[in-house]
């Protein structure tokens, strides 16, 4: 097994941000605005009209080209939430025509065009709910295990909720957005220690408070053989970089833990809501924005999402990720 790496966290969001409170004023939360304002959250940013899924991967991606940390990557691993956002093409052309090539304009494909990433293939990652952004990282890792003559891989996760929707989902004010980072075999701000998934298929179509009372076990359970699989201890970890959900939540898993709350890192939550995917890169991307990591810290990323899928990667940070930070 060859070291990999992860860097170049990139993420963008819908366009409005908007208050919980005008949110519930339009009639578009399950929960009220003061319930979800005590669990941390106060802003959301949704998407205009006109703003597809694939307009926020384009963005994400564009971030990367602009700055010199796309590279030529050998694949695209393109993953969604929504199965509506693994599709680009136009579903009244469907209706009108009944032919499915408008189901299958696929937007991974698209990217690939749109920023002449020619040698890369394409892979379509779409069941595996908010854990996915994990998910696909843990799924380039094992490619370039694998793919002898492979070098990078680009990580992309973008969703937007279509027009009309509820933005809540098991009480976490959703934000529409994106986010991307690189996996490659050249020495990056983080070397990727291990990945852990767990999948409770039974549990698929569970309801709100069924998921969040599974949510303290599984979560326990993920850390734990997380940590069993890298040999390391809950007391080795130095930064936990969670989903934003509820503010206390993480208050109760970091004493079940043995866990420092003052290692758990959710800093983006009251502006920017729980971006579906996303939530892991943007607030990574804010914790070394702070300059408080530092060379061999080990981080757990941490996510749990529908299907119920719950995910953890361990980075742990190299001599380049000062790098990262500036």
């Amino acid at each position: 097994m060859t070291d990999v790496f992860v860097d170049s966290f990139v993420y963008s969001l819908g366009e409005r941000k908007i208050h919980v409170n005008e949110t519930a004023a339009a009639g578009r939360l399950i929960s009220s605005a003061r319930d979800l304002e005590s669990a941390g959250f106060r802003w959301h940013h949704v998407c205009e009209p006109t703003t597809s899924a694939y307009d926020l991967a384009k963005e994400v991606t564009g971030q990367l080209a602009e700055s010199g940390r796309l590279g030529d990557v050998d694949a695209i691993v393109y993953a969604t939430c929504l199965p509506l956002n693994g599709n680009a093409g136009d579903p009244a052309q469907w209706e009108r025509t009944k032919d499915v090539k408008y189901l299958m304009d696929f937007p991974a494909s698209r990217l690939q065009a749109d920023f002449g990433l020619h040698k890369a293939v394409v892979i379509g990652l779409n069941q595996q709910a908010c854990t996915a952004m994990l998910g696909s990282v843990r799924l380039a890792h094992a490619l370039l295990q694998v793919e002898a003559d492979w070098n990078r891989v680009l990580c992309v996760t973008a969703d937007r909720f279509p027009e009309g929707a509820k933005y809540e989902q098991a009480y976490n004010l959703i934000s529409d957005g994106a986010a991307a980072c690189v996996v490659s075999r050249q020495q990056a701000a983080f070397r990727l220690v291990t990945a852990h998934q767990i999948t409770n298929g039974g549990l698929g179509q569970a309801g709100d408070d069924e998921t969040v009372g599974s949510y303290f076990a599984y979560t326990h359970r993920l850390v734990r053989e997380t940590l069993e699989r890298a040999g390391l201890a809950a007391a080795d970890l130095d930064w936990v970089v969670t989903q934003n959900t509820n503010d206390k939540a993480w208050q109760i898993l970091a004493r079940l833990l043995g866990v420092g709350f003052e290692k758990v890192f959710f800093s983006s939550m009251p502006d920017v809501g729980h971006v579906i995917s996303a939530d892991n890169v943007v607030n990574l991307a804010e914790l070394l924005a702070t300059g408080r990591v530092r060379p061999g810290q080990r981080i757990a990323l941490i996510m749990a999402g529908f299907g119920l899928n719950w995910q953890c990667l361990i980075l742990e940070a190299t001599e380049a990720v000062a790098a990262a930070r500036d």
